[in-house]
């Protein structure tokens, strides 16, 4: 599932949203971050920049909100895991055509990275991910996630996806056990969508 509209938050500030989580975990605001993200979204003029409805920015910022302060309740308990996996969406892959080179793995229902494009975000975050140690899996939806966690035996995983679908998986991944961080995309979409590799090169 995903959202009804399109954003890109690459114009809005890449701390604004793990800063904005850490206060309301510290301050223990949760029952009030709707009122805290309509003032944000004010204050921020992500409206503005983004081009979105009030409610859908709303929508958007709450949700990443939302998984920065997951992401810092299970930092400590990812850290300490030690078989760990990395899910990448195909949608930012540079190609959604034959000119990527991906190949399809069905025991887990992913694509493998083959490394076809320099300058291809997913490329760099496969190797990025593969020299601290991870597995690393292209998912065309968040329905292959039982099947990887189930043959994988992963005790940590980090994903990249829309927040709404990260939000999915989280529930996927706590019911399973397993440790998690979660990095949302600044741009949706079915395809040419951004994440920021400097936030995943960091979190590995």
């Amino acid at each position: 599932m995903s959202y009804s509209f399109d954003f890109d938050l690459t114009k809005i500030s890449r701390s604004m949203f793990r800063d904005l989580a850490g206060f309301v975990e510290r301050k223990d605001l949760h029952k009030k971050t709707g009122l805290i993200s309509r003032k944000l979204v004010r204050a921020m003029k992500v409206k503005e920049l983004t081009g979105l409805h009030m409610e859908d920015a709303l929508t958007v910022v709450e949700d990443m909100v939302d998984i920065y302060a997951k992401n810092l309740s299970k930092e400590e308990g990812f850290q300490e895991t030690e078989k760990r996996a990395l899910f990448l969406p195909h949608c930012a892959r540079k190609h959604m055509d034959g000119n990527c080179k991906a190949t399809f793995d069905p025991e887990f229902s992913t694509y493998r990275c083959q490394g076809c494009s320099d300058d291809c975000v997913v490329k760099e975050g496969t190797e990025a991910a593969e020299k601290e140690g991870y597995d690393v899996f292209i998912f065309p939806g968040g329905s292959c996630i039982p099947k990887v966690l189930r043959k994988g035996n992963y005790d940590g995983v980090m994903g990249v996806a829309c927040a709404e679908e990260i939000k999915l998986g989280i529930r996927k991944l706590e019911e399973a056990g397993v440790n998690y961080q979660g990095i949302p995309l600044l741009k949706n979409g079915c395809a040419n969508t951004e994440f920021n590799i400097r936030t995943l090169k960091e979190k590995l």
